[in-house]
């Protein structure tokens, strides 16, 4: 099924995985920070792959955490953060203020990415009885427009759009704002819609 396809239902369907994924997330980032992490999903947008770069900064540089989407679905998960959105999360869990990403931060960003990907297929899993397993997470640093396309690429998928699910964290009253784009390889997302009864 092609994104542009998703009917309203099935959108609303999958933004409440996503509430309940990104819920989860922020228990488990709470306990990482030992202090209170909010997170929701305000919107999931069909995002057309050309405005990747006309309008969302495809151009920009950015900092990503890949993870693998491994089991009875397959796919990738990107999960993107712009570079001061990502330094604040450095400086939230380290306390140090650095003015640029070094090996430490890649790892910091790894863990968080990794434990928002793993809230999101837990939340699949619990919600559709599919098995689905996360990889050891991946960091990079490009530009988001290449990023995309290596990951499209790497999942056989060659759709004109991509799904975005709009996260964000509220931390110590700063808002962070990341971009987390699911990209299933072909039939991945017929199943998690049959089994949500939205198909």
């Amino acid at each position: 099924m092609a994104y542009e396809d998703l009917s309203a239902i099935q959108l609303d369907a999958l933004q409440e995985v996503g509430n309940i994924g990104s819920g989860n997330a922020a228990t488990a980032l709470s306990k990482l920070l030992k202090m209170k992490v909010d997170m929701k999903v305000p919107s999931i947008n069909i995002v057309p792959f050309d405005d990747i770069f006309t309008n969302l900064g495809g151009d920009e540089v950015v900092v990503g955490v890949i993870v693998r989407v491994l089991g009875d679905i397959q796919g990738n998960i990107l999960f993107v953060f712009e570079k001061e959105e990502a330094l604040y999360i450095i400086e939230a869990l380290t306390g140090k203020k650095e003015e640029y990403v070094t090996e430490a931060g890649y790892s910091v960003i790894a863990e968080v990415g990794n434990i928002v990907a793993s809230s999101y297929l837990d939340a699949i899993s619990n919600f559709t009885g599919i098995n689905v397993v996360p990889s050891v997470p991946a960091v990079t640093y490009d530009m988001l427009g290449a990023i995309l396309s290596n990951t499209f690429i790497e999942s056989d998928q060659f759709d004109d759009s991509v799904l975005d699910v709009e996260t964000v964290f509220f931390h110590d009253k700063t808002r962070v704002c990341g971009h987390f784009y699911y990209i299933p390889k072909p039939g991945s997302l017929d199943m998690i819609l049959n089994r949500l009864g939205v198909k």
